[in-house]
């Protein structure tokens, strides 16, 4: 198994993870409980973040190494997933913001549609790292600089 997608990977489950401790703490009237998982859930997001930025710009991406006949079904997939990341990340940032910001009556009314998108994101990652890892060996990985810079 490769380190640094196995490490991002176990953040963002672990996101997820904690994104559901905090909805089931909210739901059983424990805000306190409920900060401080969401927190956790967020910098545990943030961790997967920054090693997954890090090892796009240092090491590359992997292509998809499974077979031929199904790579466009995984590129389909991966831009579904990619799609879901972005919006999820978008909404965990202006969710949690507005909960700072104690804006909670708007905060509970997004907060649940951030949840979801992030569990389908985290559910789609996971997948995305098993066809890309586990079920079928890995492509070619090139890195963003090299490519840049050539070499």
């Amino acid at each position: 198994m490769p380190f640094l997608p196995t490490i991002s990977t176990f953040f963002i489950i672990l996101s997820a993870i904690l994104v559901a401790f905090g909805w089931r703490f909210i739901l059983k009237d424990k805000p306190k409980a409920h900060k401080k998982t969401m927190i956790a859930a967020a910098i545990s997001a943030l961790l997967f973040f920054i090693i997954y930025v890090s090892r796009t710009a240092f090491i590359g991406n992997t292509s998809f190494g499974g077979p031929e006949s199904i790579e466009i079904y995984y590129t389909i997939f991966l831009i579904f997933h990619i799609f879901l990341a972005t919006t999820g990340a978008i909404f965990g940032v202006v969710t949690i913001t507005l909960a700072f910001k104690r804006k909670i009556k708007i905060h509970r009314k997004i907060g649940p549609v951030t949840s979801i998108i992030w569990f389908f994101s985290a559910l789609t990652g996971v997948m995305v790292y098993l066809l890309l890892y586990i079920i079928y060996d890995g492509g070619t990985t090139t890195s963003m600089l090299k490519a840049i810079l050539g070499g």
